[in-house]
């Protein structure tokens, strides 16, 4: 019988060492460490000034509705979202409590066509009131 309990001691002490070796195996990682490029390294880029695109410098006439408020001058279409705006802030026609709605006075709201438009819509409208 004691034959018997030998083997069975012999497999334990094999498992055991068995464990061992894959815990000595398994090794932390080795980080690797990114060099960083010095400024030098790289060469100067030149800057070219952008040029404006035609189509958003073109001069549009306003209709007369539109021109009431901007005035009856050929503008781009960049200047006449600015001069909205500005007669908008001028007149303090945010609406206050939602910063992103315009209310309509009388000169605005024959080009709204309602009493308060987002300021999303405002430049699908206003396109529509150039030439």
């Amino acid at each position: 019988m004691a034959t018997a309990k030998k083997p069975a001691a012999k497999k334990v002490a094999v498992k055991k060492v068995a464990a061992k070796k894959v815990a000595a195996k398994k090794a932390p990682a080795v980080k690797k460490v990114a060099v960083k490029k010095t400024a030098a390294a790289k060469p100067a880029a030149k800057k070219v000034a952008r040029t404006p695109n035609a189509a958003f410098m073109k001069a549009l006439t306003p209709s007369a509705v539109l021109a009431a408020v901007i005035g009856a001058a050929a503008v781009p279409r960049t200047e006449v979202t600015k001069k909205i705006w500005d007669y908008i802030k001028k007149h303090d026609l945010q609406d206050p409590k939602n910063r992103r709605n315009i209310n309509a006075d009388e000169k605005l709201k024959p080009l709204f066509g309602k009493a308060q438009v987002s300021m999303f819509e405002l430049t699908k409208i206003v396109s529509g009131h150039l030439k």
